[in-house]
């Protein structure tokens, strides 16, 4: 990597307070053929042995969940995240987030297995395992011949997790620790071979993490399958610990790092559930579209109709969204993890303060795209009218399968309030300059607004204008947020909630932007005439809700002059020299999907 390009790397957060230019972006278009193969490869995978079987999944049929992972660590997908020395593929970030991408497309059940799998399964082992713990366990992960889980929630113990009562005590020769407690929802239990499980050594402030192997006669016993809204054929039980005896140098990492390694897995966890949601947006959209074109109604295809239409194109530019801000982050943790290791990092800890790094863009991700997913699955009932409840074609399992989505991983409630906490840490920490450009917009507030009417010929120049309006919006909102409560902002759950929607719409439009931009900018501006409209069109809601969002935490913290400072600023920050023809938008996005009769972006 040349120096130049190290420098214009926007640090986690920064993207709020620095301009990122289009050229300096990572967008899917910029795959490898190396990637390229990879990705077909996944798809002619998912299309011959999970797309056919949609039914037997619905049906519990955990085997063939099982079965298809074997079949999946045969081809070396497994292990696409682990490194060559422990039989892993050792592939970079961008391509584990491409593998996991599309193997997740066709149901949640596999797409819940591999992640719980790859992900927390392997993962803490190979970014925290000493030396002869990855030699033992790794290469069997990698290559599917033993499946892991991940033991972190208990029945008091979810969102809060440091809380679990699981107890490890030394033996008294101190050469075993003996767990004792119980683990609920553990996806992969019926089958995993290895359990990495987080238990609290005496009185200890913080949980420690253990590698623990599975076996019935050591104390571990299963609950029944658990009867679930979604994700069917996902092996999903309780998991007891009996006294169950584990070598002392089985201990993860050392004694009280649990909590840590849980939430850093988490975070990985998290940029890997928002690529596990692209394919199946990709998968509904295309059948919705197969189908409204298919479909009849007053001698007319029901793709023809408005209705119809404005559905298609919501769909097709959320999905384009999510890609443009998933793919964007993830090649930005792979250059992180590339300067670490040029300066000397193990692969370890390159990896893991390499995602660290990007801690609040795994957070918004994971909201935006699993929100998104969902309301992609619900539109996708919607279009196929009575048939799309009916369990016979793939909308209603696609629909139930997408809303465990919000919950796994750090609710989206968790994860909204993470963004916001994580930005205003690293502001505090000086890693962010969130103080500097709050000052600033204040002072601008004070000013007189320029009246001058700009040129907005060249392309995106008035929405890239207006993404660095909503940027001061965020930054008066949440400026003032900090100012009146300090630390305590914590406690408001509310108005977090609130500057963390106007954070997650400012990425995911300024994402979906710069790629179009960037491809614009190479391919002509001809070739992207839909990728424009929908940069627009999700431009436009964006600025919609920050303009409520913003209004609802004014209203609640601040009122008299500062009130109607702060409102007129919101106004100013959100307004449009030009309008953009929504409806026009929508058309052009919805023509361009029905004609080719598939997500074709």
């Amino acid at each position: 990597m040349s120096t130049s390009t190290k420098h214009n790397i926007t640090r986690g957060g920064q993207f709020l307070v620095k301009e990122t230019k289009s050229e300096d972006i990572f967008t899917p278009e910029d795959f490898t053929e190396e990637q390229k193969m990879m990705r077909d490869s996944v798809i002619e995978f998912v299309d011959r042995e999970i797309w056919p079987n949609k039914e037997r999944f619905e049906k519990k049929d955990y085997a063939l969940t099982e079965e298809v992972m074997r079949k999946a660590g045969e081809l070396g997908l497994l292990g696409v995240a682990v490194p060559e020395a422990y039989d892993g593929l050792g592939m970079g970030f961008v391509t584990t987030m491409l593998v996991c991408d599309y193997i997740s497309g066709a149901t949640g059940s596999v797409a819940t297995a591999f992640g719980a799998h790859t992900g927390i399964g392997t993962m803490p082992i190979t970014l925290y395992g000493t030396e002869e713990q990855k030699k033992k366990y790794v290469p069997k992960l990698a290559t599917g011949e033993w499946f892991g889980a991940y033991c972190l929630t208990e029945p008091g113990a979810g969102s809060d997790a440091n809380s679990g009562k699981t107890k490890a005590v030394l033996s008294e020769d101190g050469k075993h620790y003996l767990i004792s407690g119980q683990k609920m929802w553990i996806s992969n239990a019926g089958f995993a071979s290895v359990f990495i499980v987080f238990a609290r050594i005496e009185d200890d402030k913080n949980i420690t993490g253990f590698i623990v192997e599975n076996d019935p006669k050591n104390g571990i016993s299963l609950g029944e399958e658990e009867h679930k809204l979604g994700i069917h054929s996902s092996s999903t039980r309780q998991v007891f610990f009996n006294e169950t005896k584990v070598p002392v140098e089985n201990m993860l990492s050392e004694r009280g790092n649990g909590f840590k390694i849980a939430m850093n897995a988490l975070n990985v966890g998290r940029i890997k559930l928002s690529a596990a949601c692209l394919d199946a947006q990709r998968r509904i959209i295309t059948e919705a579209v197969k189908y409204a074109n298919e479909r009849v109604q007053f001698k007319t295809p029901i793709s023809k109709f408005g209705a119809i239409k404005s559905k298609v194109a919501e769909m097709a530019t959320a999905c384009y969204v999510d890609e443009s801000a998933a793919y964007r982050a993830a090649k930005d943790i792979e250059d992180r993890i590339a300067i670490r290791q040029e300066e000397g990092n193990s692969h370890q800890e390159a990896e893991l303060k390499g995602v660290e790094e990007y801690a609040i863009e795994c957070s918004i991700l994971k909201v935006a795209v699993s929100e998104h997913c969902q309301n992609t699955t619900d539109e996708g009932i919607q279009i196929f009218g009575g048939m799309g409840f009916s369990a016979d074609t793939p909308m209603e399992a696609a629909w139930r399968d997408a809303r465990i989505s919000r919950i796994y991983e750090g609710t989206n409630e968790i994860n909204r309030m993470l963004s916001v906490g994580m930005l205003i840490k690293k502001a505090m920490k000086g890693q962010v300059d969130l103080l500097g450009p709050a000052t600033a917009v204040k002072d601008e507030l004070m000013g007189i607004p320029s009246f001058d009417t700009p040129d907005y010929s060249i392309l995106f120049s008035e929405e890239k204008e207006m993404i660095e309006k909503l940027k001061k919006a965020f930054l008066m909102v949440a400026g003032s947020g900090v100012q009146k409560y300090g630390p305590e902002l914590e406690e408001h759950q509310q108005l977090l909630m609130a500057a963390s929607d106007i954070l997650i719409q400012i990425y995911m439009a300024e994402s979906a932007i710069l790629r179009t931009e960037k491809n614009a900018k190479r391919f002509g501006e001809d070739t992207q005439k839909e990728q424009i409209a929908m940069a627009k069109l999700n431009l436009f809601h964006a600025v919609e809700k920050i303009q409520t969002k913003g209004k609802e935490a004014i209203s609640s913290f601040a009122e008299g002059d500062e009130q109607r400072m702060m409102l007129m600023g919101l106004k100013r920050f959100t307004k449009y020299a030009n309008l953009p023809n929504v409806i026009a938008l929508r058309n052009t996005i919805a023509d361009k999907v029905t004609a080719e009769n598939k997500y074709c972006f």
